[in-house]
């Protein structure tokens, strides 16, 4: 199975660029199905039911609308359900179903879960309309970021100590936390390892939506690190709205100048990972199906033929015998944006307003921060290793 995540910049069309690449999926034969946290419609076709139950609306292509406010209902009743008795002792009036609206980001989280599930189906191709790039970028972080948060607050290795917890409670002068809690936290844990997997399997591709000009090229170019440093591998890079080269029109002329300077900009700018291509402007807001084929005919949003390795993962640690280094593809940094802070047995690392926290290999857990170097575009971090921890090479 593929994914396909088609984000961009805010108004560049990666609504119409994720419908047309579904389309040209299903064209090609493969069984697909277009995601959508938007509106009831995309581009005057039907979105869909839910994920569970998608609508046909082409050949070989389903599409379905992911119910933000229905999937944070479900969630909450069912948490309140598991904690009923703790909220009876209290007094706690339990919340209604009609009387719960979504928190703001519980939408495109829940577009995520529907990711996940449709990985458990039998789709060839799976496409998700998310956010804007810098939104995604940070959506496509949050199961690993939650995960983490859960193994703080509540580390699984105690709860093999519940049956002490009375003693504890008891020596401590304080509760522990009842056993509901330790099972509601797994259960989060292997929702988010669902799609932490979804997000991160190399068959996942990130399409990336631009409007070329100055502004765009330079949000862009802004964005690469966190990419990069979350491991997002982008499959392609789409510029919409390309105006005719040709036109005797003046103002024509320059805004396509302009746009063919920007396009080959990015031809340096993103190889080997990802293919530039581009999309005509059709004079007009494009709408239905005829439209969305006359796009997806085009090479640019050809399906994924192969999945291949996920990028912006730290290499294995090398060795010189004196000095290891952990390596961290980081594509379009700039080392004056790249900071560095050990945090115990992790590494904070920073690129302009990005941060990943990674938990440091074994290996490294007794070594010292040296320095780090940006060449190449890959970040090398420079450990030396605590005396003892192994010879010294002569």
């Amino acid at each position: 199975m593929f994914r396909v995540l088609v984000t961009g910049l805010g108004g560049a069309g990666r609504t119409t660029v994720a419908a047309a690449t579904a389309l040209a999926a299903a064209s090609s034969g493969h069984r697909t199905l277009l995601l959508s946290a938007g509106a009831d419609a995309v581009l005057g076709v039907p979105a869909g039911g839910p994920p569970e139950r998608p609508d046909r609306v082409a050949d070989g292509l389903w599409a379905a609308r992911v119910d933000a406010a229905g999937d944070f209902r479900a969630e909450f009743l069912d948490l309140q359900d598991r904690v009923s008795a703790a909220l009876d002792l209290l007094g706690a009036t339990p919340f209604e179903d009609e009387e719960l609206t979504e928190l703001p980001g519980s939408g495109e989280f829940a577009l995520l879960r529907a990711l996940a599930t449709a990985s458990r189906g039998d789709w060839d191709v799976v496409v998700a309309d998310l956010p804007p790039l810098d939104e995604a970028v940070a959506l496509l972080a949050l199961p690993e970021r939650l995960r983490r948060y859960l193994r703080r607050l509540l580390p699984p290795e105690r709860q093999a100590a519940r049956a002490l917890r009375p003693v504890l409670a008891q020596l401590a002068g304080v509760p522990m936390p009842a056993q509901w809690l330790y099972e509601t936290a797994a259960r989060w844990d292997g929702a988010l390892a669902d799609v932490q997997a979804a997000v991160e399997d190399p068959g996942t591709r990130l399409t990336v939506v631009a409007e070329p000009g100055p502004a765009a090229a330079e949000r862009l170019r802004a964005v690469r690190p966190g990419l990069g440093l979350f491991g997002h591998a982008v499959h392609a890079v789409v510029a919409n709205r390309l105006v005719p080269g040709d036109s005797a029109d003046p103002w024509v002329a320059s805004l396509a100048a302009q746009q063919a300077q920007c396009l080959k900009e990015w031809d340096g700018l993103w190889p080997p990972a990802a293919a530039v291509g581009s999309l005509p402007h059709l004079g007009r807001d494009p709408r239905g199906l005829a439209d969305l084929a006359r796009l997806a005919a085009l090479p640019v949003l050809a399906p994924p033929t192969a999945a291949g390795a996920r990028e912006g993962l730290p290499e294995p640690v090398h060795g010189d015998g004196g000095t290891l280094v952990w390596h961290l593809p980081l594509p379009g940094a700039v080392k004056e944006e790249l900071s560095l802070v050990r945090r115990g047995d992790e590494l904070l690392v920073t690129a302009g307003p990005f941060r990943r926290i990674l938990p440091l290999p074994p290996v490294l857990r007794r070594c010292t921060v040296a320095g780090a170097g940006l060449a190449d575009g890959t970040l090398g971090v420079r450990f030396t290793p605590d005396p003892g921890l192994w010879p010294r090479t002569r």
